[in-house]
């Protein structure tokens, strides 16, 4: 079914664009988050078939601010590493995404969303350091799961936290590494038809909703306790996980 703006009331909007808010500020604090928390409200809106797409257009605009934000801490050689061969493998992921139907692209998302919350564990309880030649080959790993889904922020994170990046440097390379993969996403998207007029505005709006978030963020970094950004976002996305999954099987 075709999205149409005639058809979302204004409750639905300003529950989207009041998640989208709060989301932006959890993502800026920790750099992941937004796009794990996003798909649950902007799913029974635009469709579920259409939810990366627009995720991936209204990302862009949250990983711009992020940009914006934090522009003087970008650490560039990371930037160069992981975007190598993640951006071919990214562009090439999100054509794969074009090629499948609503109810595969549901079990897809609830699938993926259910295995971030113990893959952040796994991740984060690794603790390795990788080197350059490593960042690279992970690179490419990441550019593939990017392209078709949303919310793998959690993945990038941990890619550049191996290769030694912290703090606000952390937020603002992970920010400007998914700009650059965002922009090669939706061109495809757009280019075969995923991300029409209608949806193209949609996310425009999401993201302009989001963009404030992140210079809260930017003064909330310190004060607001991780384990508190944590539990939220996990409650709201195993909710999410089994709603999509739900859509997949009924």
């Amino acid at each position: 079914m075709a999205f149409a703006f005639a058809d979302v009331t204004l409750l639905q909007w300003l529950l989207v664009a009041a998640v989208a808010f709060a989301a932006s500020i959890l993502g800026g604090l920790a750099g992941y988050g937004t796009g794990l928390v996003l798909p649950v409200v902007l799913a029974p809106v635009v469709g579920v078939a259409q939810v990366v797409p627009v995720m991936a257009l209204a990302m862009l605009i949250n990983n711009g601010s992020r940009v914006v934000a934090f522009r003087r801490d970008i650490s560039w050689p990371h930037v160069r590493r992981v975007l190598l061969l993640g951006l071919p493998f990214n562009i090439a992921s999100a054509y794969g995404y074009t090629l499948l139907d609503a109810r595969g692209i549901a079990a897809l998302i609830g699938v993926f969303l259910l295995i971030s919350l113990p893959l952040r564990r796994v991740l984060k309880r690794a603790n390795r350091q990788t080197g350059p030649r490593a960042e690279v080959a992970a690179g490419a790993g990441f550019g593939f799961i990017n392209g078709g889904m949303t919310g793998t922020g959690v993945i990038l994170i941990s890619l550049l936290m191996a290769g030694g990046v912290q703090g606000a440097a952390l937020i603002a390379t992970d920010a400007t590494i998914s700009v650059a993969l965002g922009i090669a996403k939706v061109a495809v998207f757009g280019g075969f038809n995923r991300l029409d007029a209608s949806l193209a505005l949609a996310g425009l709006l999401v993201g302009l909703c989001t963009a404030p978030g992140a210079f809260v963020a930017r003064r909330l970094l310190t004060l607001i306790p991780q384990r508190i950004h944590t539990g939220v976002m996990e409650t709201v996305v195993v909710i999410g996980a089994c709603g999509f999954l739900w859509r997949a099987w009924r």
